[in-house]
């Protein structure tokens, strides 16, 4: 069981919604039927999902993966706020007009370090046994 894992795979997952939601409407208000059409307003939507798609499973992945092999609960929430206040910032600075650089780069910058720590931890966890 990963429960602390499972809510934040919930919170991502809601967070892609929204996203997802914005690009739909979007789409339907521009009348923009498949890629971006030279719309700067649709690409920053539909990059702001894409990255989180991009970046979110893996960070999950590997965050189910420390769960499994016993990391305390405390951590796994530091980690898993860490990352979804890192997601909400990304895309929110991505998508904003205009872009809010420093909040993408923040955003990216939580999102890679709970990534770096994930790897870290896992690394050093399969050492030990």
């Amino acid at each position: 069981m990963i429960p602390i894992t499972g809510l934040y795979i919930a919170a991502i997952t809601t967070l892609f919604l929204v996203l997802s939601v914005r690009v739909i409407m979007y789409r339907r208000r521009k009348k923009i039927a498949l890629g971006d059409d030279g719309d700067k307003g649709m690409l920053k939507r539909t990059r702001a999902q894409a990255n989180l798609v991009e970046y979110g499973p893996l960070a999950l992945l590997m965050m189910a993966a420390l769960e499994m092999n016993g990391a305390p609960g405390a951590l796994m929430h530091v980690v898993g706020i860490t990352l979804l206040v890192g997601r909400c910032i990304h895309a929110y600075g991505i998508s904003a007009s205009p872009p809010v650089m420093r909040l993408r780069v923040l955003g990216m910058v939580m999102t890679l370090g709970v990534m770096g720590f994930c790897v870290s931890a896992l690394v050093a966890a399969s050492i030990l046994q």
